[in-house]
């Protein structure tokens, strides 16, 4: 399947394809263009939309204050995993204002979502090849904080 978002991506922008990717479409493709012609493009291109602030109506995009990572989990039927529930309130921390999940680990999520964007990636699909080790390092770590309980 094609699934389409906004260029110059940041934190929910990269959880998403990582999530994507992992858990629902192995052979996703993803298209990173100006927010203004996302909807455009993906009907030209037939691609899921997700993450997309221009179309407030958009299924996987923020509602209330969930975002769209926390959409997606929905979507796909992935919420009886509690380390992607957990993993969905830290990505949640890092995009939004914290206020809904109060997770500690967001504004580190947040700072190492700027920092990947300063480090010379020449487009969204490099950022987010380099970055899914970090959602590979969160997810093994919100599996043994949901192990133990947490």
């Amino acid at each position: 399947m094609k699934w389409i978002t906004r260029e110059k991506v940041k934190v929910d922008r990269v959880a998403c394809p990582w999530l994507i990717k992992k858990f629902i479409d192995p052979d996703a493709e993803f298209y990173f263009v100006p927010a203004e012609i996302v909807m455009e493009e993906a009907e030209r291109l037939g691609a899921i939309p997700f993450d997309i602030f221009t179309e407030p109506r958009i299924e996987l995009g923020h509602h209330s204050k969930e975002c769209s990572f926390e959409a997606i989990l929905k979507k796909y039927n992935l919420t009886s995993d509690p380390s992607l529930v957990l993993l969905g309130k830290i990505v949640n921390a890092a995009d939004t204002d914290n206020t809904l999940w109060n997770r500690p680990e967001g504004p580190g999520l947040q700072a190492i979502a700027e920092g990947f964007r300063h480090l010379g990636y020449k487009d969204d699909h490099e950022i987010n090849a380099a970055e899914w080790i970090v959602y590979d390092a969160l997810h093994a770590y919100c599996q043994v904080q949901t192990a133990k309980g947490r």
